[in-house]
């Protein structure tokens, strides 16, 4: 699969942002994307994502087979959120593997969610996604969204040897148009993409960030 940098790598952290000021919007009032609701939170935080992304995630849209759909699932993701989640999985880790060390825990839990500082999802900036028919029913990407690393035995890496032939035909379907349309892979995970983050930044030669971690303010973000 070759090298596969991690949120948790300190090139990372190390590009600066320059904040755009882009405003973070419902994708739902677009109504060009299908929105699915299993992430949805009180606030619908889940449904919002800075205007450049939205963008070009209707631009990958355009470019799918007839009778495919871009099914959004998550975007926006408050750094409290995020902060709870690396958290609960750093945890886990630790108990599974109590002779790691402060470090490898870090690291290893960055496969799966981003560490709060950094995390492209609190810059509204990465999106979880996936593929759906007419109907909106999803397609066979080979792993549940947001399944682990455990849990899926590493299927659930972008270019995980071993998933059926449908599954991969799909990832790169999925692949090819959010990449023609600017967005990158965060490669541990297939529905990961993003726009404008330091990953992002980092992945594409950019000098700087877009987007940094924000908070969603109900009344300015519409």
């Amino acid at each position: 699969m070759g090298e596969i940098v991690l949120m948790a790598d300190p090139r990372v952290a190390a590009v600066p942002v320059a904040e755009s000021g882009e405003r973070l919007v419902d994708v739902r009032h677009d109504g060009r994307l299908l929105v699915d609701t299993r992430k949805q939170d009180p606030a619908d935080a889940f449904a919002h994502l800075r205007e450049g992304v939205l963008a070009r995630l209707v631009t990958a849209q355009t470019l799918l087979p007839a009778g495919l759909r871009l099914l959004f699932v998550e975007g926006y993701r408050p750094p409290s959120l995020q902060r709870r989640y690396f958290e609960e999985y750093a945890g886990e880790l630790r108990a599974a593997h109590p002779e790691w060390s402060a470090d490898r825990i870090h690291s290893a839990a960055s496969r799966y969610v981003s560490p709060p500082d950094i995390a492209p999802h609190s810059a509204g900036a990465a999106v979880d996604l996936t593929l759906a028919d007419a109907d909106g029913h999803e397609l066979d990407l080979g792993t549940r969204m947001n399944a682990d690393p455990e849990e899926s035995a590493g299927a659930c890496y972008t270019h995980a040897p071993g998933i059926g032939e449908e599954a991969r035909a799909h990832r790169e379907l999925l692949g090819g148009v959010l990449t023609a349309a600017g967005l990158v892979n965060y490669p541990t995970e297939w529905w990961h993409w993003s726009f404008g983050d330091r990953y992002w930044a980092l992945a594409t030669g950019q000098p700087t960030a877009l987007y940094g971690p924000k908070e969603l303010d109900p009344a300015r973000n519409r």
